[in-house]
């Protein structure tokens, strides 16, 4: 039997030499020496290496919204394939990723109808900051250039991203070389004033006023975009508080600011709505997303644009030019549209995209999370929708060891989490049932109690 029956019967005899591949945000020698490969996913679950059935508490990366191994999408991927692998994105279309932009935008909030694909949340970012470069230049307004992200947020891996992200590790080694016009808001979590919140937080709307100090340093007229994540996802599950993205679209509006939401994680049903935007009640000019678009079955991102901003940049150049130099290669690869089309159809016959909140699957969650409060170690815990986070002490000197045993002996007793410095985060597929939020709550449960 060659590998890849091994791999279809989930259980594999003879690893793979490992000695060529670079693991990207891995600690490439320790998983090495001890590897967790994954073999085979169906619903909630994946299969591991050695044949043993483990729970999906992070739906991938915060991606696979409509659980592993649905057959209407990789029949459409399979389709795709033999009917037209691959077709030229500029200056040329074909008709499925015009099927797709219509479905995402019948989901989108107000006026954001205008879609620009991309294959990653990097990528998306990227994309929103040079949109907004190009809107404000098309309307007179060259002089705006400067973005302001937010400490601890995380907006991707390309230079754009990294340079209005706040996350430390991510920057530092680069730091020399990011993008030189960008200030940064403090990030709105405070232990002292939040820890154990059922939801969002009562304290800390006024951190948005910071944005009045910065706009008064460089002053409005050099500002183009704010971004901000409406949940900070990757730096361990920062939910707002109550009032603070209100406060933030006020100011943007007051300067003529673009308000930019980066919803790769928040996108697409994880909060009970098809997007943050309407969880929230506040509409931004851009919206990114990428991860749950298709259900993570192919690299893909997705773009939502204010109408506006489309016209804008588009009437206001010659006719027959190029408005926008911008895109890529595998922007609208045909099977990413297939699996985006879909993706959309399941999430919209199944209700996913509001079932987290319509069947009460948030309350629960969250009821469930916060019984954990009385475990050792648990510093804090947050959640929002069907998005959870566990934060541990830290031990002296040992930053993100003690989470990250939490890892390990989690998925050896069969439960997928994942974890940055010491709180461990929770994201599962949206179609999760009671039973297993009691089981992925227990096996932490016994978890926690087992390390020192």
């Amino acid at each position: 039997m060659d590998q890849a029956e091994l791999q279809r019967s989930g259980t594999l005899t003879e690893l793979p030499s490992m000695d060529q591949l670079w693991m990207p945000f891995t600690a490439n020698r320790q998983f090495k020496a001890s590897p967790r490969l994954l073999v085979s996913a169906s619903g909630m679950y994946y299969r591991s290496h050695d044949g043993r059935q483990i729970l999906d508490g992070t739906a991938g990366l915060w991606c696979v919204n409509a659980g592993h191994g649905r057959q209407e999408i990789s029949a459409a991927i399979a389709y795709q394939a033999q009917e037209m692998d691959y077709a030229p994105p500029f200056q040329m279309g074909h008709p499925i990723q015009f099927e797709a932009a219509n479905l995402l935008a019948d989901i989108a909030p107000a006026d954001l109808k205008k879609v620009f694909f991309t294959n990653s949340g990097s990528e998306s970012v990227d994309s929103a900051l040079k949109i907004a470069l190009a809107y404000h230049r098309a309307r007179g307004d060259g002089t705006r250039t400067l973005f302001i992200g937010r400490e601890r947020g995380y907006h991707g891996v390309g230079f754009g991203g990294i340079s209005v992200g706040g996350m430390v590790a991510n920057r530092k080694v680069f730091r020399g070389s990011l993008l030189p016009n960008v200030d940064h808001l403090p990030h709105t979590y405070s232990a002292e004033h939040q820890a154990f919140s059922r939801g969002i937080p009562e304290w800390g709307a006024h951190l948005a006023d910071d944005l009045e100090r910065i706009v008064a340093l460089h002053d409005a007229s050099n500002i183009a975009a704010v971004i901000v994540e409406p949940v900070a996802g990757s730096t361990g599950v920062l939910v707002p508080p109550k009032g603070y993205l209100e406060r933030l679209r006020a100011i943007c509006d007051k300067h003529g600011i673009l308000l930019i939401f980066d919803e790769v994680i928040t996108g697409y049903g994880r909060l009970g709505t098809p997007f943050a935007a309407q969880y929230f009640k506040v509409t931004p000019d851009i919206i990114t997303t990428a991860k749950a678009v298709n259900n993570a079955a192919v690299p893909m991102g997705a773009v939502f644009v204010r109408n506006g901003i489309f016209d804008t940049v588009v009437n206001g150049s010659p006719e027959g030019a190029v408005e926008l130099f911008h895109g890529y290669t595998y922007s609208g690869h045909p099977l990413a549209m297939a699996a985006a089309v879909a993706a959309q159809k399941i999430y919209k016959r199944e209700n996913l995209l509001t079932r987290v909140h319509d069947e009460g699957i948030s309350h629960y969650w969250q009821e469930a999370l916060h019984a954990l409060s009385d475990v050792r170690h648990v510093k804090d815990l947050r959640n929002l929708g069907l998005i959870g986070a566990i934060e541990l002490e830290s031990r002296p000197g040992a930053v993100g060891k003690r989470a990250y045993e939490a890892f390990v002996a989690s998925y050896a007793r069969g439960l997928l989490v994942r974890y940055t410095g010491d709180t461990i985060a929770l994201s599962p597929p949206l179609i999760i049932e009671r039973g297993q939020i009691d089981q992925i709550m227990s096996t932490l449960r016994d978890v926690l109690r087992t390390l020192d």
